[in-house]
Order: C-alpha cells, then structure tokens, then sequence
C-alpha cells in the first residue's frame, strides 16, 4: 500500500504539472493581443483551442486517475489509468487504457495469461489509494500458505450504492466487453445484451476508444451518441469526459433536428404512423403538392399593363426546376427565373407593339416585372419557399393536405395525425422535420448571394489555414499535441474561437454535419423513419447498435434487428452478443424473463454474476386507490434497505403528478420527477426515462398498467433497472410468471 500510494501521488504530481502548464500557455496565448495580421490571429487562435480542450481533459480524468498496474514476465511494471503519462524526457509513467499495450489488463486470464503474472487494481477514492485487489495468474508468485484478500473489483463496483450518475466501469472491463470496445472501426455492429450486461457502459467505452485509436479519421468529423432520453443523456453525461474524451457530441433522439427540443409524443399509435417508412413518401408528396400548376390563366397588372401568366408556362417552368434535381427552395430559383424571363418577355412584346418606330431601351421592363405585386403574388402560390416547421406543422393542421398527402393512411389514421399548427413538436417529429429538410433545402432570400458569400468566407479561411500551417505545424508538436493538425482542421479551430462554439455546438447546430461515427444506445426503440434520420449523420455508415430487442416498448420499435437495419444496411452489418448481468440480482433477472417468457417474448437471458438478498417484494392491495397509502407505507422500508442508495418509483406517465405530491409530503426535498430528477436519493419516473438508467431499489406501480401500454417491454424494462431489490404494488392480477 505504501508504495502504490507513492507511486500514484506521483501520478498526480505530474498530472498537476502538465495542468499548470497548459493554463499558463493558454494565459500566454490570451494575453497576446488580436493585433496583426489575421494569419497571426489564426495561429494564436489554433493554440488557445488546443490548450483548452487539452486542459478540459486533465482536468476531467481528475477523479481515480489509475486504476490498475501489470506485473508482466520480464520484470516490467505497467500503470493503467484514464490517459496516457511521461515524464519530460519521455519515459513512461503511465499507459492510456486505450491503447494496445494495455489491452491485457482486461483480457489476460489465467489460462490464457499473455505473459501477466498479476493483474493488479487500485481502488481510489479520488486522489488516495484506499485498497488493492491482486489477480494472480502466475501460481508461482504465490508462497505456501499465502491466499488472496478482498471481494474483487467488479464486485465491489457492483455492491457500491448508485448516485444518480453513471459510473464509468474502465478499471473493471471485462474480457468480452473488452473485445467488443475494441473491434475495428468500419461498418455497422450491433451489441446485443439483456438487462445488466453494461451494453450503456460498453457503447461510451467504445467511443471513447474509437476517438482515442482513429483520432485523425474522427477528430474533425467528431462522434455522435445518441440516447433515448434527456433522463438518460443527464445520467451518463460525466463519463466521457472521465475517460479521457470531451469531444463526443450527445444528445437524445428529440434534439436531433438544429432548434427544435422535442417532447415525448404521448399517443403511441401516433407515435407508430409516424415512424412508419411510408412516411418518407408523405413529406415527399408534402412538398411537391407545394408546387402547384393555376386551374386557368391569370391576369397580372405590372404598371398599368396586363399580362397573362398560364398553366402550361407555369407546367414547364415547373418541370424545367425538378429536372435539376435540386431541393425545393433552391429548385425554386429556376423556377422563377424562367417564369420572370417569359413574362418580361411578354411585357416587352406588348410594349413595344404599342409603340412602333420606337427603339427605346427597355431593360427597365426586368425590374417592373420583378417588383410587381401581381408577380410575386403568383409565383409564390404556384412555388412557395417553405421551412421543414411550416410545411409539417400544416400537413397536419389541415385535413385537405394530409389527405392530398398520404392517401395510403386510413380516415382513422389521418385524424389521429390531425393537430393544431401551434402544437409542440414531438419526439416522433423530429425525423419527419429533418426529412422535409432534406427536400426542401435551404432557403436564402438573397437568391443565392449570401449562400455564395459564406462560400467565399470559407474559401479564404481556408486558404489562410494553408499558409499558417506552414508556420504553426513544428510549435505545434514542440508543444507535445498528438498527430497532423489539417488546415481543414485549423480552419475549424478558427471558426470556433472567433464565435466561441465548440466542436459539439457546431455539430448540433448544422444539420448536414456528417460525422465520422454514430452510436445508438437501446436502439431496439428506433422507427424506420429514426433510422434514415441517423443513416444521414453518418453516409458512410459506421455505426455501433447497442440494444436489447427484448426490452423494446415504443410503437414503431423493432421486433428484430433485420427487420430493423435490414432497408438502411442490407446484410452489411454484424452481431456481438453479451453474456452476463452485472447488474441484476438474480432472483430479480429471473422473475422478469419468466414474466417475458409467459407474455411470449423471446428475451436474452445473461447468467447473472451474482445472488440478490431479496426475491421481489409483492403487495396486493384490494382498490386502486389504495395503491399510493401503500407505498407511503411501504418506502421507509425500501429506503432502510438500499440504506442510502438510489431509489425509483416507477409508474404509467398519468399516476407520476399525484404520486410525486403525495411522496413530497412525507419525504420533503428528497423526492425528484421525471429527467433531471436523479439528484435527489427517490425518483419519480415512468419506464421510458427510465430506460437505461439503474437503481439500488425500484418500487413499481400497477405492473399491469406497464403491461397495457407497450406489451411487456415496459413492464421488462422496469423490472431489471435494480441493483438490490424490486418491490411491486398491484391492485389487480399480476401478469404471469413474475411469481415462481
């Protein structure tokens, strides 16, 4: 103890060190003025950006810097920890757990020992050493008489109270998690586990790993995650950063559209029409319904002169725009321009019939057709510029155009859509919103000049970046930053510090942004129109698929992964599977498969790594009402038990109002609702936010309410979040097999 304790407050001397240097470099940088040229102001902005984010990791891999050591067969000593460390003159004191070299910690066995005699791991409570937990694989080192001590890493990090955040598992990975964290980068994988496997922890593990191992591929096209909640994403959101990564960009499924923070659609028949691929077709035939041909000529005043504009000019104006291809607002500026020709054309004829002998110059007729009220007037109800809000909003604010739209749906399924234009925008929405952009385009009321000006902008900045790198590259590596910064790159780091964006802001900001890889955590719950948003962050399609299918609950979810990946991937896409339950005791994990199995799902049934104390809890009350007195009986218990831990109340989204103000009176202060509740030690919240979110204790009402609303997956789903122990009050009959 006393020397690992030495050794790791060395660790920290030199981590201390390297943060101190990286504040004054970053000072340095601030102080020097933004006088000179701007190839100067580029070069100085490229290093505060990159000390920055440097000192945003050392600062985050604070907290249990390392947490392991190898004891290999040539003498060798080797720390494991959260980054990589040296000293000044480059000798190793500390190894990434990324990297190759300490891939062994986690997959060296005592069978297959990798040339590891011992698998050391220090346990720290954040700066000091407070045990140490040996893996012999080497018998030899081992004297007569001398066993091991202690209950072992991972139990240890399994019995250890939940505190409203997620942990990262990095010190205690093991071996198949291990292999799948490290697969290579290309194509499409899906990991599959039931409850406790840590597939959560394994998709933030493997991107961590992924930006480590492929940064110059992923660095400026970044990582995208994606959850299933705000509940979730507030749940993981330190564990990145406490891996040595701050570039991740996040964000649940209802913020993937630039502006828009949707809600969760309450109505899952809504939700399921509108996951529906047949929906692509809709916003499809939305637009181009919005490009529409006059039923009879119009007479148009410009000046005092008449002018007819028909149906056949606006027919071939309109045909001649879609042959280009382009969106609707940029398809629109052929339109018009063609239409505008055609009726200066007219205008010129008219007035000069009226005027003969007379050569006058008539360039002035342009601008009169151009400005003409009549005109204008015209074109925009024959080719309207439209944004993807106003186009859906209307599609289902007006009957006549959902009708005109989506013949295919029934009467019922059209008034299911039918909602008022102001309505909030749904979670169910959000790829609906990103489809119509998609065939809308951008509109740019200048005609293309600001477009065209942005251009230039980003042309010069460019070019710029090209001529400071030729200044900027060696400082840069004197200053010990990893690899070849791009100009493309220094453009962005550019960008970035002259409108103080991160890298996250600007991804989330542009929708077209194309990143290098996505991960999908419980995507069993994703639609078809889900997934081709996502496909269209990531063209290249490399993907990591984290789910349970079992564990599906949403309307318009899978029921299997082919069916699921089979339109956006074809058969290019492969499948790891997880074994054990770390989370789940196991007469927990039992009950909720039986309970699955006699519903008919097929579920994953881990080997739980462990034996709970308690079989689920059941109480039987005779009347609804009586449900919440119950469970204002029943919970000092339930929080003696998890003494001090995490405990959720989990109930159907109508019962969470009465129940949280209920629990308030007995338990003031103490008692969160719904996302962003998890800092207080009871939580009230439904199975949706509760997905992929764990507990030391889970109370669930009416278990038959869960059953009604999404077959068993969200009844499935609440049953596995405990660590310890699982209570359920039941005013009427029990679905099958949760008793044994």
């Amino acid at each position: 103890m006393d020397h690992e304790r030495e050794y790791v407050a060395g660790l920290y001397a030199r981590l201390d060190e390297l943060r101190a240097e990286k504040v004054e470099q970053l000072a340095e940088v601030r102080r020097t003025t933004a006088m000179g040229s701007h190839q100067n102001r580029s070069e100085r902005d490229a290093f505060a950006t990159l000390y920055e984010d440097r000192l945003a990791q050392l600062n985050a891999v604070d907290d249990r810097l390392v947490f392991g050591r190898l004891d290999l067969d040539q003498g060798e000593q080797r720390y494991i920890g959260r980054i990589g460390l040296s000293t000044e003159d480059l000798r190793q004191l500390m190894v990434d757990w990324r990297a190759p070299e300490a891939g062994t910690f986690y997959q060296a066995t005592a069978f297959e020992r990798q040339g590891v005699r011992r698998r050391r791991h220090l346990i720290l409570q954040r700066r000091e050493v407070k045990a140490i937990e040996d893996d012999v694989l080497d018998p030899s080192l081992l004297t007569e008489g001398e066993s091991l001590q202690g209950e072992g890493a991972l139990l240890a990090a399994l019995n250890s109270k939940r505190t409203g955040k997620m942990s990262d598992i990095v010190g205690t990975i093991q071996a198949e998690q291990d292999r799948i964290i490290r697969s290579e980068l290309p194509g499409a994988m899906v990991v599959q586990g039931g409850p406790g496997t840590g597939k959560t922890a394994v998709a933030l593990h493997r991107a961590a790993y992924l930006l480590y191992t492929h940064r110059d591929r992923l660095r400026s096209a970044g990582v995208l995650l994606v959850g299933p909640s705000s509940s979730f994403m507030t749940y993981i959101e330190r564990v990145l950063p406490s891996l040595g990564e701050t570039g991740v960009v996040m964000a649940s499924l209802g913020r993937l559209m630039p502006g828009i923070n949707a809600v969760l659609e309450e109505d899952p028949r809504v939700a399921e029409i509108k996951g529906r691929s047949l929906m692509a077709q809709v916003i499809s035939k939305a637009v181009a319904n919005r490009q529409r041909i006059p039923a009879e000529d119009r007479v148009l005043d410009i000046e005092g002169q008449k002018i007819i504009l028909t149906p056949k000019q606006v027919r071939r104006a309109r045909d001649k725009a879609r042959a280009t291809g382009k969106p609707h607002n940029e398809a629109r500026l052929t339109f018009v321009k063609i239409l505008l020709r055609e009726l200066t054309e007219q205008l010129t004829e008219k007035v000069e019939s009226a005027s003969i002998g007379n050569n006058a110059d008539r360039s002035y007729l342009a601008e009169d057709v151009r400005s003409s009220r009549d005109v204008r007037v015209a074109l925009n109800l024959a080719w309207m510029p439209m944004s993807p809000e106003k186009l859906v909003s209307e599609l289902f604010a007006k009957p006549v155009l959902l009708a005109a739209a989506a013949p295919e749906l029934t009467d019922a399924e059209r008034e299911l859509l039918f909602r008022q234009v102001d309505s909030p925008w749904t979670e169910a929405d959000v790829p609906l919103l990103d489809e119509a952009a998609e065939l809308l385009g951008e509109s740019d009321p200048s005609g293309g000049r600001e477009a065209a000006a942005r251009e230039a902008d980003r042309r010069r900045d460019l070019a710029n970046a090209e001529r400071t790198l030729q200044n900027v590259q060696q400082s840069l590596e004197d200053s010990g930053v990893d690899g070849v910064l791009s100009a493309e790159e220094l453009a962005a780091h550019n960008a970035v510090q002259e409108e103080e964006f991160s890298t996250a802001e600007r991804a989330l900001s542009d929708r077209t942004w194309a990143f290098g890889h996505v991960v999908i955590d419980e995507a069993q719950e994703l639609s078809a129109m889900q997934w081709r948003l996502l496909v269209r962050r990531c063209p290249i399609k490399s993907f990591t698929i984290v789910g349970d299918i079992a564990q599906t609950s949403a309307a318009a979810g899978a029921s299997s992964w082919q069916q699921a990946l089979s339109p956006h991937f074809g058969d290019r896409w492969r499948l790891e599977e997880l074994s054990v339950n770390y989370r789940t005791p196991a007469q927990i994990a039992d009950a909720a498969a039986r309970m699955a199995n006699a519903a008919g799902q097929v579920v994953s049934a881990p080997k739980a790594v462990r034996e709970g104390r308690w079989s689920p809890i059941i109480d039987r009350v005779a009347e609804p009402t009586e449900t919440l007195g119950t469970l204002r009986r029943v919970l000092p218990d339930e929080l003696s038990a998890v003494d001090g831990g995490l405990l959720a109340v989990i109930a159907a989204p109508a019962r969470l109002a009465e129940i949280t103000a209920g629990l308030r009176e007995d338990f003031p202060g103490r008692v969160g609702h719904g996302a962003g509740s998890l800092e207080q030690d009871i939580v009230v919240i439904d199975p949706h936010d509760a997905k992929g979110l764990e507990f030391d204790g889970v109370v669930i009402i009416e278990p038959a309410e869960l059953v009604k609303t999404s077959r068993v997956g969200d009844l499935y789903v609440s049953m596995t979040r405990p660590t310890q122990r699982l209570r359920l009050i039941s005013s009427t009959d029990l679905p099958a097999g949760i008793e044994a």
